[in-house]
């Protein structure tokens, strides 16, 4: 695994305890952002290994979905929940009436953990 990709994945697991982190504390809109995150640089890792850096959000997830998904290289649902986690945190980060729930902010969080535990069995395969 490139250096890059494993910083990546590194700070994914950051993203996942401090989503718990605020999750314990009941601050369910920020955990869902964290947890948001962590997904996204999952997505990022798993590219910087096919030589692919994007910048913007929409272009990762597009060059996910394109790579991964859609070949199915990895489960399609991992692109779903990146997709669903981003549109909470749009929600969470901008809408000012947005109510998420603990039951969402867990959902999502364990999302994450489950994603960053593939994505390490995957790589690992890869590099045997």
């Amino acid at each position: 695994m490139k250096p890059a990709s494993e910083k990546l994945l590194q700070k994914s697991l950051l993203s996942i305890e401090a989503a718990e982190e605020l999750y314990q504390s009941k601050k369910y809109a920020f955990s869902i952002s964290r947890a948001y995150y962590a997904m996204f640089y999952i997505a990022e890792a798993l590219l910087y290994e096919k030589g692919l850096s994007f910048k913007k959000h929409g272009a990762v997830h597009a060059a996910f979905g394109e790579h991964f998904a859609k070949k199915k290289e990895l489960d399609p649902k991992y692109h779903g929940w990146l997709l669903e986690a981003f549109g909470n945190r749009i929600s969470s980060d901008y809408d000012i009436e947005a109510v998420l729930s603990a039951e969402d902010a867990k959902l999502t969080i364990d999302q994450a953990r489950e994603f960053l535990e593939v994505v390490r069995q995957y790589l690992s395969q890869k590099q045997d």
